[in-house]
C-alpha cells in the first residue's frame, strides 16, 4: 500500500472532474466514517474548482494484493413482461419468499424453477418470455420489466438462494462446446435457445437464485439503485471489494484493452464475483446496446483508492 502524487495519475488533467464530483455527491452522506465527514460536508458548498476539491482533500492510494488489475463491465438489463401470467409470458420473476434469509443457503435454482417450489404463494413480481434473459437479469442483480401497457417496473436485489454462482460460459467450454476467449453474454442466449433441452439443463447448472424487489418512485432517466441505497451513475459508478475500497470512495481507475481509458469513478456498488484489491466492474448503462458493449470488456489496468488526506496517511505514514 502506498500514497502516489497525483501527477502519477495517468490522463488526471484530462479528465470530467465535475461529472466525478457529482457522482461522488450522491453518496458521500452514507459514508458512515468521521474521516469522511469533512469532505462530504465541504463537497456540498466548495467554491473552487472539482479537480481541486480531490487535490486539496484526498490522496491517492494504491492499494494490492498480488493479483493483477482487472476491469469488467456490468448493465441495467431492461426486458419484456407482464403483471400476470399469459400463455406468452409463463416465467415467474419471484420476491425472496420469508422463510429464506437472505444469503442463507435453500431452494436451488432446479427446485424453484423447475419443481415449482415457490409456485402459487403470491410472490411473483411480474412474468417474463425467456428464462435465459431472466438468468442475466438476476446476474445483473436490477433491471426494468417493460410490461404490456408501456409501463416500466424498476426491480432491485432482494435477496438469493445463499447458493454459490456458478458460471454459464464456464459450464459451456468445460463441455468442449466453445473455447473461453468464443463465450459471451449474446453467445450463451443464442446457444441457450437453439438448444432446448441442453440449453435448459445448462440455466440450471448455476444453482444460485437471485429474487428483487420493487423498486418505486423511481425516475426513469435514473440508474439502478446500488448497494449503498442510491441511483449509480453511467460510466461514474464502479462495483467493488469493500473489504479494500470504502464504498463511496472516489477511485481513479487506469483501464487498459482494446478501448482504454483513465477516468475518476465512485465505489458505489459492489458484485458478489467482485474480488481483490485491483479488481472493478463498471456500470456501463442501461438496455441492450450497453449490455452489449459491457458483454466486451475484461481488461487489465489499475486503479487508486482517493482516500481523505487525514485517513490515507494514517494506513500508510510518512516515510
Amino acid at each position: 500500500m502506498r500514497i502516489v502524487p497525483f501527477q502519477a495519475l495517468v490522463g488526471w488533467d484530462n479528465d470530467d472532474h465535475v461529472a466525478a464530483m457529482e457522482t461522488f455527491i450522491e453518496t458521500c452522506q452514507l459514508l458512515d466514517d468521521p474521516q469522511w465527514y469533512p469532505v462530504c460536508s465541504l463537497a456540498h458548498e466548495y467554491s473552487g474548482t472539482a479537480r481541486s476539491f480531490f487535490e486539496l482533500f484526498f490522496r491517492p492510494v494504491l492499494i494490492e494484493d498480488g493479483a493483477p488489475g482487472l476491469f469488467t463491465a456490468y448493465f441495467e438489463p431492461e426486458i419484456t413482461g407482464s403483471e400476470r401470467p399469459t400463455p406468452r409470458f409463463r416465467v415467474p420473476v419471484y420476491r425472496r419468499p420469508p422463510e429464506i434469509a437472505s444469503g442463507a443457503a435453500s431452494y436451488s435454482r432446479r427446485e424453484i424453477e423447475e419443481d415449482g417450489v415457490l409456485a402459487g404463494r403470491g410472490l411473483e413480481l411480474a412474468w417474463v418470455e425467456d428464462p435465459v434473459d431472466l438468468q442475466f437479469l438476476q446476474i445483473q442483480g436490477s433491471g426494468r420489466i417493460r410490461l404490456t401497457d408501456g409501463s416500466v417496473l424498476r426491480l432491485g436485489f432482494g435477496g438469493s438462494n445463499g447458493h454459490r454462482f456458478q458460471s454459464l460460459g464456464d459450464e459451456l467450454v468445460r463441455r468442449g462446446i466453445y473455447d473461453q476467449h468464443q463465450v459471451s453474454a449474446a453467445v450463451i442466449k443464442n446457444w441457450v435457445r437453439s438448444n432446448p433441452l441442453e440449453g435448459r439443463d445448462l440455466l440450471s447448472h448455476n444453482p444460485s437464485y437471485v429474487f428483487f424487489t420493487e423498486i418505486a418512485h423511481l425516475p426513469p432517466y435514473r440508474g439502478p439503485v446500488g448497494a449503498m441505497n442510491r441511483s449509480i451513475t453511467a460510466q461514474r459508478t464502479i462495483a467493488v471489494d469493500p473489504v479494500y475500497t470504502p464504498l463511496g470512495a472516489p477511485v481513479w481507475i487506469e483501464k487498459g484493452g482494446r478501448e482504454p481509458f483513465n477516468r475518476l469513478m465512485v465505489a458505489q456498488d459492489v458484485g458478489s464475483r467482485i474480488k481483490g484489491a485491483q479488481r472493478a466492474d463498471i456500470f456501463w448503462g442501461t438496455g441492450e446496446e450497453a449490455g452489449r458493449e459491457a458483454g466486451t470488456i475484461k481488461d487489465p489496468g489499475r486503479m487508486f483508492v482517493l482516500l481523505p488526506i487525514q485517513r490515507a496517511y494514517a494506513l500508510v505514514p510518512e516515510e
